[in-house]
């Protein structure tokens, strides 16, 4: 996936919007809590994403993909970053962005998890997750 996918994905998500804090980042957020950063390439490193996930599932992705590593943002265990170089499948990267949201959901107030929970009928904790 392309940077510009991954945007596009995540903003297709119930409630996710998009804040462009600087230049160098662009946040997406569902119920107000970030869900993913997307960061542009650099001369210094390549376009990626950091996304918030389980720790024993952020060890797991760790281990199948050289291009998914602790996160740059956040405590280091329940963030990965991931180096959008094309060697993570486009859908195991949709299932993490999907993963993430369903945590950051996890995390708000009781009334808007259930309303975002609703919005996205029979993915309660995202697939395969």
């Amino acid at each position: 996936m392309t940077p510009e996918d991954v945007a596009e994905y995540a903003l297709s998500l119930p409630e996710a919007t998009e804040n462009e804090p600087s230049r160098t980042m662009q946040l997406y957020k569902t119920g107000g809590k970030i869900f993913a950063v997307l960061t542009p390439a650099t001369a210094a490193r390549p376009d990626e994403v950091a996304l918030k996930c389980d720790p024993g599932l952020a060890l797991h992705l760790r281990e199948q993909y050289p291009a998914v590593r602790p996160g740059r943002y956040g405590p280091r265990h329940l963030w990965n970053t991931v180096i959008l170089d094309g060697t993570v499948p486009d859908e195991e990267l949709t299932d993490m962005i999907d993963h993430s949201w369903h945590r950051t959901v996890d995390q708000l107030p009781k009334a808007d998890r259930e309303r975002l929970r609703g919005l996205w009928p029979g993915r309660a904790a995202g697939p395969g997750r």
